[in-house]
């Protein structure tokens, strides 16, 4: 079953999860850890008291309390970033970059990315169908945001989230129309879910990792948009640290390729028998790092394709 984790202390998670309740006909399972839980079909919301990003393990210890297990973690959320701009947000989380010895200042484990949401790529074509020709497809950016921050689990997980100030977190309408694409995607009220990966279905497609560029994923953005791809961890270039060899020839320091390892794994994890293929915005990188990313991927015969290849893959 899956999992909405529900923060009670951030307003834009509280009013999704108040939308979704009050829309379904949900069963109220009392106290889970003490915590208020509801369960409709195969979707359980659990609501924590004030804070998110520490609660690791949501998944295991649900198991631990109720015997079922849980296959992902949807985290309704509020966004803040210092640009204030008003903005509608899908991300992956994790902190792969940060050295292992490291304590993540906003949760997760260092050197850990859990798994992708495979509902990221599905999930965004939603937002921006349900935003387009409204007024908050007007008033709010719709964007991707790259890999970042916990809690650390060990199943899919996803944000999604209302910026990115506290005169944006209470919009009511925001909240409704992001609790409608949980609703809708996690199939509420019956039908099909939509995003969720079959490993013998879907064999052989497209899985997008991006690597590169700020907080913001206008690369994803785009490729994300497109049919036929399904979209993993995105890292910034902060998330790959090179540190330049005094020997030319020698591959540079920095944990760049922990990030890669890790996100590559997870992502892997999260799509069986996909096709993980990388796109790097090349302006984000300098020339020697580019070719130590070059040759990494063609170390572990990932392909780094451009957009034009990308498009030229999907045509075929």
């Amino acid at each position: 079953m899956s999992i909405i984790a529900v923060n009670a202390g951030d307003i834009a998670s509280y009013n999704q999860a108040k939308f979704l309740l009050e829309r379904f006909s949900w069963n109220d399972l009392g106290f889970i850890e003490g915590k208020p839980a509801y369960e409709l079909n195969n979707v359980r919301m659990w609501i924590f008291e004030d804070g998110i990003l520490f609660e690791d393990a949501i998944d295991l210890r649900w198991n631990n309390e109720t015997g079922e297990v849980v296959k992902e973690v949807i985290f309704p959320s509020r966004h803040a970033a210092a640009s204030g701009k008003p903005s509608l947000t899908l991300h992956p989380i994790g902190v792969p970059h940060l050295e292992l010895n490291e304590s993540p200042p906003f949760g997760g484990l260092a050197g850990f990315a859990p798994p992708p949401s495979t509902r990221l790529a599905s999930w965004w074509k939603m937002l921006n169908n349900y935003a387009a020709d409204t007024d908050l497809g007007m008033k709010f950016e719709l964007t991707l945001e790259v890999t970042h921050h916990g809690p650390k689990l060990d199943v899919p997980a996803m944000f999604i989230e209302i910026g990115s100030t506290n005169k944006d977190w209470p919009n009511q309408h925001a909240a409704e129309l992001l609790a409608r694409i949980i609703a809708d995607g996690m199939a509420l009220n019956g039908g099909s879910d939509v995003g969720l990966w079959d490993s013998e279905l879907n064999s052989g497609e497209l899985v997008l990792i991006t690597l590169g560029g700020g907080h913001y994923a206008p690369r994803a953005n785009k490729l994300a948009a497109l049919d036929g791809i399904w979209l993993g961890h995105m890292l910034a270039t902060y998330a790959l640290p090179f540190v330049k060899s005094d020997d030319e020839d020698k591959i540079p320091k920095g944990t760049w390729r922990q990030a890669i390892d890790a996100v590559v794994n997870s992502t892997k994890a999260a799509f069986p028998n996909g096709k993980i293929i990388i796109s790097m915005d090349k302006k984000a990188f300098r020339g020697w790092q580019r070719q130590a990313i070059r040759d990494y991927l063609a170390g572990r015969a990932i392909p780094l394709l451009t957009t034009k290849q990308i498009l030229e893959l999907l045509d075929n």
